[in-house]
């Protein structure tokens, strides 16, 4: 499972114009599913990503996390996160996971989040998403639950 994690201090997605998620303060997640991902990876992603300290403490550093700072998550999916482009000029998608396991897996993975206290907001599964994000920092930073 792979996550590209950024601090907003907003962020929105929509769907044909309408807006089905958006959140203020907090993480905008952009969740790519592999086709080898397990309900392990959802339970380490989740808690790795409410935990990280990545937000300014009262002295300026990054201390902490999003539930200490009340914010909220933004979940969009994205199997582009999968791709592979070591060869050639295309990417390939042979490691990202069929459309309904990849569902699932993106399902769960945002209850898992909403179990740890964190109010959710997301995208539209396999729709074509417009996201607006206000990057705060910037920081932006990459997980991947199998390294």
């Amino acid at each position: 499972m792979k996550a590209l994690l950024q601090r907003v201090d907003r962020a929105s997605v929509s769907v044909d114009g309408k807006i089905t998620g958006e959140i203020e303060k907090g993480i905008c997640v952009f969740l790519g599913v592999v086709s080898e991902d397990t309900e392990k990876d959802i339970s380490w992603l989740a808690d790795k990503i409410v935990n990280l300290r990545i937000f300014d403490d009262e002295s300026g550093k990054m201390n902490r996390s999003v539930i200490d700072d009340k914010g909220k998550i933004l979940v969009v999916s994205q199997f582009t996160l999968c791709g592979d482009c070591s060869k050639g000029r295309r990417p390939s998608w042979i490691k990202a996971a069929e459309p309904i396991f990849a569902n699932s897996m993106y399902e769960k993975f945002v209850k898992e989040i909403e179990t740890k206290g964190v109010k959710t907001a997301t995208g539209v599964f396999q729709s074509l998403m417009k996201v607006e994000i206000c990057n705060d920092g910037p920081v932006t930073l990459m997980i991947d639950s199998r390294e």
